[in-house]
């Protein structure tokens, strides 16, 4: 569905990510791990457009997306969450799903992915008329997830949704991603607490320093205390 063949994104004389490939099969839930500085966030922002890669090739579905214009790319179904939430805060949550489905024309269709949105996410339907600054942490994240899923999308990428949040909700965001996934949506989730993307990623990829150091199953990197130990920041106790 997703494919990236050695992408690299520079920021000026700065290179952030080196000669990056990796695959997003569909139903898939792929998480891409490491330290902050790591290269993540610059990677999903190059995949979205809103950063022009430097060298290699996107592809999405079948067809190039390298060039692609930000809007033409959440039409054509990949759309993303970013990290630290970004809602608009001085809006109602209604506005800001509102605003989540900018691109699509067919009023009936996004009258029906609110009404799933709202079923999805209950506390957002009861607060549909309160500015969006004024919500907790957590129901922000939440605002930000439906907010993307109002584009409709068929591959979702999720840059940090636990970050900043109490454990409690944290269980909450990962309870609905395997929801998601559940439901038939394909997922590329960027995170840094290692062992719970894992625990719902079907495959990994490890990166430090804008390169990929390892990639894998979920299994063979939870089992693999080195690169755990090394790039993730987690002491296992693996046999």
């Amino acid at each position: 569905m997703l494919s990236l063949i050695n992408v690299s994104v520079s920021y000026g004389p700065i290179q952030a990510v080196r000669n990056v490939s990796i695959e997003v099969s569909s139903g898939e839930v792929v998480t891409l791990l490491g330290p902050n500085g790591a290269g993540k966030s610059s990677l999903l922002r190059a995949i979205m457009g809103l950063h022009p890669i430097s060298s290699g090739q996107i592809d999405f579905e079948g067809q190039s997306i390298s060039s692609t214009a930000t809007e033409k790319i959440v039409r054509r179904g990949l759309t993303l969450t970013p990290e630290g939430r970004q809602v608009f805060a001085g809006l109602t949550v209604y506005e800001n799903l509102r605003l989540g489905a900018a691109a699509r024309r067919d009023r009936k269709e996004v009258d029906e992915t609110r009404s799933m949105v709202f079923e999805l996410f209950p506390i957002l339907s009861d607060r549909r008329n309160q500015q969006a600054g004024t919500l907790s942490g957590g129901e922000q994240q939440q605002l930000a997830i439906a907010r993307s899923l109002m584009s409709s999308p068929r591959l979702l990428m999720l840059d940090e949704p636990s970050l900043g949040l109490a454990p409690v909700i944290v269980d909450q965001i990962f309870r609905l991603i395997v929801h998601l996934r559940q439901s038939g949506l394909t997922l590329l989730l960027v995170e840094q607490n290692a062992e719970v993307s894992l625990s719902i990623a079907d495959r990994g990829y490890v990166f430090a320093s804008g390169e990929i150091e390892m990639s894998g199953t979920s299994q063979d990197l939870r089992s693999s205390t080195d690169i755990m130990a090394a790039y993730l920041g987690v002491q296992t106790n693996h046999v």
